[in-house]
């Protein structure tokens, strides 16, 4: 056992960072277009265009899809997005954006959404 002198309280970060592998948890490794296996992220509005490094602009996406897509827009294409990309919520996150491949025994215990 330790005893502390004084306790130094670590904030708490509200925001989830937005990494490649949180992306793909988020996403379940789908493609946001076609729903085949991600294995790349895009940004639906391009950097190129505009668009900024968020949750809300970033998708997991096929390589296929990205390719085609390159600097356009949905609209440009026609194309629409299978969900909207929103920023992830709840504590699993922080987990998951960590951990590379997530083992199933864990999953009832990280809440919806986690596996």
């Amino acid at each position: 056992m330790i005893r502390l002198r004084s306790y130094v309280r670590v904030p708490y970060r509200a925001r989830i960072p937005l990494t490649r592998a949180a992306l793909m948890h988020r996403d379940r490794f789908c493609c946001a277009y076609c729903g085949s296996k991600a294995d790349t992220v895009d940004h639906v509005v391009p950097r190129s265009r505009g668009g900024d490094h968020s949750w809300e602009n970033c998708v997991a996406c096929c390589s296929t899809c990205n390719h085609r897509k390159g600097d356009k827009l949905l609209d440009e294409l026609g194309w629409t997005l299978r969900l909207a990309p929103t920023s992830p919520k709840g504590q699993h996150w922080r987990l998951l954006s960590t951990v590379k491949e997530l083992d199933p025994a864990w999953a009832r215990y990280l809440g919806e959404g986690a596996a």
